[in-house]
């Protein structure tokens, strides 16, 4: 056990102090430090799993709070609070009288409330509670990430098991909700934290090959910095230049994706270029000078161009890349960044101090975890709000030029349903740049998209293995949630449409399953399992269509498969899905898939198909 210095501790919350005192006013002031003053003595004789006194953990987390995410006197105070309603005799009602409303709000929102019982589990229910919290003040959560931050910054201290379960948390919820705000250095350093008390030898081995390669580049990197600096200010550039190498998760991940090893993994560093612009208006033109200056001495890679000062990214960030090619043969990555840019990508949703700001730029977020919380019942809330937390994304356009912001890897059915739910569910096809394509299709940036649609088409249950976003998720859940369905399930040994003979065997679920009377398992199960059959009345129902298989022989002759297909499609009103046809020495054989309501309908198409000239058999067989 470390020994304590309470003047280290007291010197830690002067400087606390100090910072706020440039940003707020005394009386402001005097309330923080009441605020430690009563955490400090609500704690009083309470230690943390080190050994040192639990104070150490307030003030640790309102100094990120002060410090590192730049927020007032309040969420500070609330900081220093966080834990004393939760932990100490002390109430909300408490800290109300105190403080004021607004702190004992964000107090309020970070303490866990203890229930008799919680509607999914305990973590669930906090995440609910944190979450809820947006639709009011984003305050409160980045006070919650600044506890969390610490939290993994001191997890050592922990049994392997409460590890592994706040990593748990770190990975799924907390880091993609800090990468949701733009809060890029807190989402990066809390999944990294994680990844390394999950995973400690995979992290220490990804580390240890990072270390290997600074040693090994470190030279041609200085060379190329250098003669990028050179550039610059032989055109009158004043910049200055950071080498960022990537942190193991990062690169475990991109390992993972990509099946790859960590010697085959691209973009293991970036080099980033950061200038001060005069406004927001001059930045563009000086990100296009500087990269104009580059670009006439090193070879760009082509369509590795990423502006994301036009088009930024959903969370907020901005910046220009691109990749240059160095004296080894290897691409650098570039990313050409205003020094308001290289803020705002560290402070988030903060950075920007107007309240409209913080409030049209958390809009669309607001929206999804209201619309998420007012249908938990078609969804599970915790997939809805992850699917709205994606990683990376890209932006694609109408065709009008509307951007529309996406999840990496989505699909066109996606951008379908941001375009509207009905444009999703009567989705038939997409044009990507001009090229039909099918609606599963994944987009990338910058691509064009237009969605075709027919109001007769409904969606495929395989479209959920196709979409990405929550909206497109619940819009498809919804749809098949009050979609009408048979009670009964068919075998797939034979078959049964409606108008077969059938039978029905009950399963140990109570599920009954529909099987021909003539098929081979069902003679044997009704042998076996006698008093598991059931009579069933299979009847057609204007609201299904199963699919069927037939098979043709027929003598080759002129226009002989379109007189086939338009007796299925014009004369019976049948669509077809498939159809393979090979002729030799001038015998024709065809399987032909479509979907019929019953056996009778099916009949009446081959009876049609049968008349046909040429056509010698037309047989049903099983679809596999």
């Amino acid at each position: 056990m470390q020994s304590i210095d309470y003047n280290d501790i007291q010197a830690g919350v002067e400087s606390i102090f100090n910072i706020l005192a440039q940003r707020v006013d005394d009386n402001q002031l005097q309330l923080v430090r009441k605020a430690y003053e009563l955490a400090a003595e609500a704690h009083k004789g309470q230690k943390r799993k080190t050994g040192e006194p639990y104070i150490i953990h307030p003030i640790a987390v309102a100094r990120i709070v002060a410090e590192e995410l730049e927020l007032g006197a309040n969420p500070v105070m609330a900081a220093f609070l966080h834990d004393v309603v939760e932990d100490t005799p002390y109430t909300i009602d408490d800290i109300r009288e105190r403080f004021g409303e607004d702190v004992a709000f964000l107090v309020g929102v970070v303490t866990k409330r203890k229930k008799d019982k919680y509607d999914k589990s305990k973590q669930v229910d906090n995440y609910r509670q944190i979450l809820a919290s947006v639709q009011y003040d984003v305050r409160a959560i980045l006070v919650k990430l600044a506890d969390r931050l610490h939290n993994m910054r001191t997890l050592a201290s922990m049994s392997p098991d409460k590890q592994m379960k706040i990593a748990g948390e770190t990975d799924y919820f907390y880091a993609p909700l800090a990468n949701r705000l733009g809060l890029y250095h807190v989402k990066t350093e809390l999944e990294n934290l994680s990844f390394h008390y999950r995973c400690p030898r995979e992290y220490e081995h990804i580390e240890q090959m990072l270390d290997e390669l600074r040693l090994t580049e470190e030279k041609n990197l200085k060379a190329f910095i250098s003669r990028v600096m050179e550039l610059l200010e032989g055109n009158g550039i004043k910049a200055r230049i950071e080498l960022r190498y990537r942190m193991p998760y990062s690169i475990w991940r991109k390992m993972h994706s990509k099946g790859c090893d960590f010697n085959h993994v691209d973009g293991k560093h970036y080099i980033r270029i950061i200038y001060d612009a005069a406004d927001p208006h001059e930045e563009k033109k000086q990100s296009l000078c500087i990269y104009s200056v580059l670009t006439d001495y090193f070879k760009e890679r082509p369509g590795s161009v990423a502006n994301y000062i036009n088009a930024p990214k959903e969370n907020g960030y901005q910046s220009f890349h691109v990749k240059l090619l160095n004296d080894q043969g290897g691409w650098e990555e570039i990313h050409i960044s205003s020094e308001r840019m290289v803020r705002n990508s560290r402070l988030g949703c903060t950075a920007e101090r107007t309240e409209e700001n913080v409030k049209a730029w958390l809009e669309k977020f607001k929206a999804v975890l209201k619309d998420v919380a007012y249908n938990g019942s078609e969804m599970d809330y915790m997939d809805g709000v992850t699917a709205s937390f994606y990683n990376d994304d890209i932006m694609v356009f109408t065709p009008h030029g509307k951007g529309i912001i996406l999840p990496k890897n989505a699909t066109a059915l996606d951008f379908a349903f941001e375009i509207h739910s009905k444009v999703g569910l009567h989705a038939c096809y997409a044009r990507i740049n001009g090229r039909l394509c099918s609606v599963s299709t994944v987009l990338h940036r910058g691509d064009c998209v237009e969605i075709g649609i027919d109001n007769n088409s409904l969606p495929d249950e395989e479209w959920l293995n196709h979409v990405l976003t929550y909206k497109a998720k619940r819009t498809l859940r919804s749809y098949f949630a009050n979609k009408k369905r048979l009670p009964y399930s068919r075998c797939s040994c034979c078959h049964p449409l409606p108008g077969d003979e059938v039978i029905g065997f009950k399963d140990a679920d109570g599920k009954v399953i529909l099987h021909k009377r003539n098929c081979p398992n069902a003679i044997r199960m009704a042998s076996e399992q006698g008093d598991s059959i059931v009579a069933v009345n299979f009847e057609e129902q204007d609201d299904f269509l199963f699919p069927v298989r037939i098979c043709i022989r027929a003598v080759d002759r002129y226009h002989l498969l379109s007189d086939v297909v338009a007796c299925i499609t014009e004369q019976q009103h049948l669509s077809i899905s498939r159809l393979n046809t090979v002729t030799v020495e001038r015998i024709v054989e065809t399987s032909v898939d479509f979907a019929v309501h019953s056996v009778n309908e099916l009949e009446e198409a081959m009876k049609s198909i049968a008349n046909i000239s040429n056509i010698d058999e037309v047989s049903r067989i099983d679809i596999e």
